[in-house]
């Protein structure tokens, strides 16, 4: 089922309905290391966070990288694959390739520089001939569908909350809502100047939200995704969105993830309110990576 207004996801969405049954957090993660690092012209025409006019350091880059990947094998199993100078966003690859038990999915991107990453022959083979997953291959549709960039998936409730902006348009989110298996999708359009749902939005292990309400082009929207996690719900100033809070992530039911300058935004209730709602919160140091548009989140991809 695919709703559109607030009143639909009201009337469609119960507790009852959609019990949170199903594994919340993946069992393992993939990254794409950011060789040649520097920033994509492309993408900056419609995403505000690049800092284009900032010089960018490929060293420091890698060095972000291998902590944060150093890291995340702490808690799940981590790969990372070689990136590329000739794809600078590859170091984003949850908006290119994401998965479901047994299906990898490909994402219809907006760019060429991006549409450039969904022909990796190794990232295919790698889901395809290793782990034995059917490939949904939605790159060469004439739709856009940024994947887990412009979808947030309770995966726990088999519920996909969905931005609609220059990175998805409603046909790619029909498609993302198949080719994830969802039982329910939400779909609503993002603020003017917002880009993708996973910087003013994420679900943590099926249990908790973090929202940023100015990122949401009807303030009805935020309260009816609220409403389905209420109490555990983290509010985000515009500031704090600005760090990337909101591009969080819970590879396990007890942290969640975000860069070090997210983590540094929030205030001692809202780390207060985390740990209280069973979530540890660990941090990376990306302020190199982040010059790029995209944060921690952005980095994961998930394999399920």
């Amino acid at each position: 089922m695919i709703v559109t207004q607030p009143r639909e996801f009201l009337a469609a969405y119960s507790a009852e309905r959609f019990p949170a049954c199903a594994p919340a957090t993946a069992r393992a993660a993939f990254l794409v290391a950011p060789h040649g690092f520097s920033l994509a012209a492309e993408s900056a025409s419609d995403n505000r966070y690049m800092a284009l006019r900032e010089g960018a350091d490929a060293a420091r880059a890698l060095t972000e990288h291998a902590a944060l990947a150093a890291s995340l094998r702490e808690c799940v199993p981590t790969l990372v694959f070689p990136g590329d100078p000739n794809t600078p966003d590859a170091v984003f690859p949850n908006n290119v390739f994401a998965t479901v038990p047994g299906r990898a999915i490909i994402g219809a991107m907006r760019h060429a520089v991006r549409r450039r990453e969904t022909a990796r022959a190794d990232l295919r083979a790698f889901f395809h001939d290793l782990l034995g997953y059917e490939i949904v291959d939605l790159s060469t549709n004439p739709f856009v569908a940024e994947l887990t960039g412009a979808l947030v998936i309770d995966r726990a409730r088999g519920i996909g909350f969905c931005g609609l902006s220059e990175r998805c348009d409603m046909d790619g989110a029909r498609a993302m809502h198949d080719a994830f298996g969802l039982q329910l999708m939400f779909c609503f359009a993002l603020a003017p100047g917002e880009y993708h749902a996973n910087v003013v939005l994420a679900v943590l292990a099926g249990r908790a939200a973090i929202i940023a309400p100015d990122g949401f082009a009807e303030p009805a929207v935020v309260a009816a995704i609220a409403g389905v996690y209420a109490p555990r719900v983290l509010r985000l100033s515009a500031a704090q969105k600005t760090a990337f809070a909101g591009n969080a992530i819970a590879l396990s039911p007890d942290a969640v993830w975000m860069s070090a300058r997210a983590a540094a935004s929030l205030a001692p209730d809202q780390r207060a309110a985390l740990a209280d709602w069973g979530f540890a919160l660990r941090s990376v140091d990306l302020d190199e990576i982040e010059k790029a548009g995209g944060s921690l989140r952005c980095c994961v991809g998930e394999i399920f």
